[in-house]
Protein backbone atom coordinates (compact mmCIF):
# COMPACT_ATOMS: atom_id res chain seq x y z
CA UNK A 1 0.00 0.00 0.00
CA UNK A 2 1.19 3.47 -0.69
CA UNK A 3 0.94 6.42 1.84
CA UNK A 4 -1.35 6.22 4.97
CA UNK A 5 -4.46 8.66 4.56
CA UNK A 6 -4.75 10.94 7.71
CA UNK A 7 -7.96 13.28 6.30
CA UNK A 8 -10.89 13.60 8.66
CA UNK A 9 -13.18 10.60 6.58
CA UNK A 10 -10.19 8.37 6.91
CA UNK A 11 -9.48 9.22 10.53
CA UNK A 12 -13.40 8.23 11.03
CA UNK A 13 -13.23 4.96 9.25
CA UNK A 14 -9.97 4.32 11.48
CA UNK A 15 -11.91 4.66 14.42
CA UNK A 16 -15.12 2.56 13.43
CA UNK A 17 -13.13 -0.12 12.31
CA UNK A 18 -11.12 0.23 15.47
CA UNK A 19 -14.04 0.11 17.75
CA UNK A 20 -16.03 -2.36 16.06
CA UNK A 21 -13.13 -5.19 14.80
CA UNK A 22 -10.30 -4.58 16.92
CA UNK A 23 -7.59 -4.95 13.66
CA UNK A 24 -4.34 -5.69 14.30
CA UNK A 25 -3.53 -4.83 11.12
CA UNK A 26 -5.32 -1.78 9.44
CA UNK A 27 -4.05 0.10 6.20
CA UNK A 28 -6.13 2.65 4.44
CA UNK A 29 -5.17 4.20 1.07
CA UNK A 30 -7.23 7.33 0.02
CA UNK A 31 -7.32 6.85 -4.09
CA UNK A 32 -9.67 9.63 -4.58
CA UNK A 33 -7.48 11.20 -6.85
CA UNK A 34 -7.54 8.67 -9.09
CA UNK A 35 -10.69 8.87 -9.67
CA UNK A 36 -11.20 12.87 -10.84
CA UNK A 37 -13.53 13.41 -13.23
CA UNK A 38 -15.00 9.94 -13.08
CA UNK A 39 -18.57 8.68 -11.20
CA UNK A 40 -18.52 9.15 -7.55
CA UNK A 41 -15.87 11.59 -7.26
CA UNK A 42 -16.21 14.16 -4.46
CA UNK A 43 -14.63 17.36 -5.11
CA UNK A 44 -13.74 17.57 -1.02
CA UNK A 45 -12.05 14.32 -1.78
CA UNK A 46 -11.79 10.91 0.43
CA UNK A 47 -14.31 9.28 -1.75
CA UNK A 48 -12.32 5.94 -2.89
CA UNK A 49 -10.36 4.66 -0.34
CA UNK A 50 -8.41 0.85 -0.67
CA UNK A 51 -8.22 -1.25 3.01
CA UNK A 52 -6.64 -3.88 4.38
CA UNK A 53 -7.57 -5.21 7.65
CA UNK A 54 -7.06 -8.11 9.69
CA UNK A 55 -8.88 -9.24 12.34
CA UNK A 56 -10.03 -12.33 14.74
CA UNK A 57 -13.30 -10.84 13.98
CA UNK A 58 -13.05 -12.50 10.45
CA UNK A 59 -12.46 -15.63 11.74
CA UNK A 60 -14.54 -18.74 10.17
CA UNK A 61 -16.27 -16.10 8.30
CA UNK A 62 -16.84 -15.66 4.23
CA UNK A 63 -15.13 -12.75 1.94
CA UNK A 64 -19.21 -11.63 2.18
CA UNK A 65 -19.10 -12.06 5.37
CA UNK A 66 -16.42 -10.29 6.60
CA UNK A 67 -16.89 -6.99 3.86
CA UNK A 68 -20.66 -6.40 6.07
CA UNK A 69 -18.57 -6.14 9.10
CA UNK A 70 -16.79 -3.64 7.44
CA UNK A 71 -19.62 -1.99 6.00
CA UNK A 72 -21.71 -2.29 9.35
CA UNK A 73 -18.85 -0.55 11.17
CA UNK A 74 -18.62 1.93 8.78
CA UNK A 75 -22.29 2.41 8.54
CA UNK A 76 -23.94 5.84 6.87
CA UNK A 77 -20.42 6.88 6.29
CA UNK A 78 -20.85 4.71 3.08
CA UNK A 79 -23.85 6.46 1.69
CA UNK A 80 -22.96 9.84 2.46
CA UNK A 81 -19.03 10.18 2.21
CA UNK A 82 -17.72 6.82 0.82
CA UNK A 83 -18.62 6.10 -2.72
CA UNK A 84 -16.43 3.16 -3.10
CA UNK A 85 -14.33 1.14 -0.91
CA UNK A 86 -11.67 -1.74 -2.44
CA UNK A 87 -11.51 -4.12 0.93
CA UNK A 88 -8.97 -7.00 1.23
CA UNK A 89 -10.25 -8.45 5.24
CA UNK A 90 -8.45 -11.52 6.62
CA UNK A 91 -8.41 -13.54 10.01
CA UNK A 92 -5.08 -13.12 11.72
CA UNK A 93 -2.93 -16.43 10.13
CA UNK A 94 -4.37 -16.08 6.67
Amino acid sequence: MDSESTGPVATEIRRRLEAALAPTILSLRDDSELHRGHAGHDSRGESHFTLAIESLAFAGKNRVERQRLVYRALAELMHERVHALAIQAKAPGE
